[in-house]
């Protein structure tokens, strides 16, 4: 955040990257995508609100509910904070190979491809004995 010059906590970062990646949500969705209860978004949205990052516009489908998404300070910070993990990337590799280069992006896809190829099998969550 700082090389991005934002002052925002990781979850912060991460609710505006969620808001960013879709089109305006509720508040509800949000925390389920984000893997989290909806009352740890609600507190987060308000600050993000504050500042100038979100806003909270009524739901076409239900008038009771709201739909959350990015202002233009919002897209900007996003953008900020793609462009500092760009440059954070790019410092990480530059002194590789492209030989080196290469090889981990094959086996970044391999590794993606296998990820996608197991999602939908049943996962015992039973833990080691």
């Amino acid at each position: 955040m700082a090389i991005a010059g934002l002052s925002l906590d990781r979850a912060a970062a991460s609710i505006l990257r969620n808001i960013a990646e879709s089109e305006p949500q509720r508040p509800g969705v949000l925390a389920a995508r984000l893997s989290v209860e909806a009352s740890h978004v609600t507190p987060q949205l308000a600050q993000l609100e504050k500042a100038g990052y979100v806003v909270r516009a009524p739901d076409p489908d239900d008038r009771r509910a709201h739909l959350v998404e990015l202002t233009e300070r919002g897209v900007s910070a996003v953008e900020r904070m793609r462009d500092a993990s760009r440059r954070g990337m790019q410092m990480a590799l530059r002194d590789w190979s492209p030989e080196d280069l290469r090889l981990a992006a094959t086996l970044f896809h391999r590794l993606v491809d296998d990820f996608v190829a197991n999602a939908e099998e049943t996962v015992d969550a039973t833990p080691p004995a």
